[in-house]
């Protein structure tokens, strides 16, 4: 019976190792794939252009043209980059994420949280546990703002999308400035010692140890949560993404870049927080409003003033505020509210002056 039992558990062995190979050897086929079909973009998308009986050069020749090809664009990128990162966060669950802030102090724990707020599963439906989670954890209120505001700002989607469509330097400079928010945004929050100002229900809560998971994931599972995380999240966004584009073709297509430069120029002081003011009541993510960001800084529109709006929809959305109110009282909100605001028009004046 012994002997039985362990050429089973051979047989079983041997049988999961092919099974485990022919999974990383397809996502490795995979992913060449996508890399050749990425550089076909743009001979398919003049390819279509050209069945179409559009005018070329015309103001709607041009905005179809962008249309089909940032379309396919960034569905590509969006799906490399979420399947990417659903990797990479398979070793960041929430259970450790919340284990690693507790006990931080703050400076060097809103740097960490900060940084861990990149590569955190995060959404505006999931405010509300993590918050809780990390109060009752026993981190500092300052630490869980820098996490609360990199999250849905410095994410991955973002500089992933940034990176391919206008390239590493803004992205880069982007990761940059948007941690900087996050870090001194919490940082000054945290300086004002207002805890007292959460809910009673959350400020009640009774610290815990923060257990961590015991489980450990395969290889082929870190595969299968990647595509799990592609089918949900591009399932959820592409419709936002389609609308961006055809926003963003619009703007292409048929915006004066004369116009635009003067409204979103450097020169207009006033375009920073105009663009802010315009953004808090949008409610959008990285992938809805990036080929607005895009369409925008090609037709002339300064650098940070286009990214001060992409930061102030993804950061400080209205339906954001009313998730956070469950567990924020109003005045920590509006002080949540304006902290951030001001990062943001600091940077976008930053932007501006640094970015000719």
């Amino acid at each position: 019976m012994k002997c039985r039992c362990q050429s089973e558990a051979v047989a079983t062995t041997s049988e999961n190792k092919p099974s485990e190979s022919l999974w990383i050897g397809g996502s490795s086929v995979g992913i060449a794939l996508w890399f050749v079909l990425y550089r076909q973009l743009v001979p398919f998308s003049e390819w279509i252009v050209s069945l179409l009986p559009i005018e070329k050069g015309s103001s709607f020749g041009e905005a179809v043209t962008f249309f089909f090809y940032d379309t396919p664009k960034v569905l590509m990128l969006l799906t490399l980059v979420v399947f990417a990162m659903s990797v990479i966060r398979s070793f960041f669950l929430p259970e450790r994420t919340r284990a690693m802030l507790a006990g931080k102090n703050e400076g060097l724990g809103n740097i960490a949280a900060a940084c861990l707020g990149i590569v955190t599963p995060f959404c505006s439906c999931s405010a509300v546990p993590l918050f809780i989670g990390f109060v009752s954890a026993g981190v500092p209120l300052g630490v869980t703002f820098s996490f609360l505001i990199s999250a849905p700002m410095v994410n991955e989607v973002a500089l992933g999308l940034l990176f391919g469509l206008v390239g590493w330097k803004v992205a880069l400079a982007y990761l940059a400035f948007g941690l900087a928010v996050a870090i001194v945004a919490g940082w000054v929050i945290g300086r004002f010692h207002l805890e007292g100002w959460l809910e009673d229900w959350v400020r009640n809560a009774r610290a815990g140890t923060a257990s961590l998971p015991t489980a450990q994931i395969s290889a082929v599972g870190r595969i299968h949560e990647g595509i799990n995380a592609v089918r949900e999240i591009v399932g959820k966004v592409w419709p936002w993404m389609i609308a961006g584009i055809a926003a963003g073709a619009f703007i292409h297509g048929y915006a004066p870049a004369e116009l635009l430069a003067t409204i979103m120029g450097k020169d207009a002081w006033w375009s920073v927080p105009a663009s802010v003011a315009v953004g808090v009541p949008m409610y959008s993510n990285a992938a809805g409003i990036i080929p607005i960001v895009e369409a925008l800084l090609g037709k002339g529109a300064a650098l940070g003033t286009v990214l001060s709006f992409m930061m102030a929809v993804t950061a400080l959305s209205l339906p954001e505020a009313i998730i956070l109110r469950k567990v924020l009282s109003l005045r920590l909100i509006l002080v949540y509210f304006g902290v951030v605001a001001c990062g943001i028009l600091a940077v976008g004046y930053l932007f501006n002056a640094l970015f000719v």
